[in-house]
């Protein structure tokens, strides 16, 4: 297949935790179909807070901060795919991850009435994106709204939501590894993102 671009986001805070072996397995699977993949861990970027300025909105880009995000809008430009993992933090995503997420507000383009319409410069390009969580609680609906709150900002950007993928029951470090048969889904779930997006 044409190499295409797979960027996965893990949202933790906690290194070599469940959300980076998942993300590891999505990413593996898409590599086993040629693609080519990189693997971001936002606790190793500064990112700052949206405050809401919307100098954005004319200036196209975020001009209040110069920080991890300026390093990342390249990778998310250049990934045809896109797979967003946290760990679910009281009932939601993590920090790092609203923070990334929010700072996602430079690809909208806006008309000058409010709210008014809008566009994003990321549409209708074929993108897609699988978002997943992981969390201590087995039962799903117990979980929050994580899956939404990762999958909803990305359907407002143009992505089409491949897959919400969930892993629950697991809370100490590395304990999704006892579980082979969701790591093989993992796997399953990446490839399969990596073949539609050809």
């Amino acid at each position: 297949m044409d190499k295409i671009k797979i960027l996965g986001v893990s949202g933790s805070p906690r290194k070599n935790g469940n959300t980076d072996i998942l993300l590891d397995s999505f990413l593996k699977g898409s590599e086993s179909v040629g693609a080519e993949t990189k693997m971001i861990f936002l606790r190793n970027y500064s990112i700052e807070s949206c405050i809401g300025c919307e100098a954005c909105r004319k200036a196209g880009k975020c001009t209040q901060f110069h920080d991890g995000m300026e390093l990342l809008y390249p990778e998310i430009e250049e990934s045809k795919g896109l797979i967003l993992g946290s760990p679910t933090y009281n009932y939601n995503v993590t920090a790092e991850m609203k923070a990334f997420i929010d700072r996602l507000y430079p690809f909208y383009e806006f008309t000058e009435e409010r709210p008014g319409p809008y566009s994003s410069k990321l549409a209708d390009q074929g993108r897609k994106a699988l978002v997943f969580t992981v969390c201590e609680q087995v039962k799903a609906e117990e979980m929050g709204f994580t899956l939404e709150a990762l999958g909803m900002p990305l359907e407002a950007l143009g992505y089409g939501i491949f897959d919400k993928f969930l892993a629950t029951g697991c809370f100490s470090k590395g304990e999704v590894l006892k579980d082979r048969d969701i790591l093989k889904k993992a796997f399953e779930a990446g490839k399969k993102l990596a073949v539609g997006l050809k």
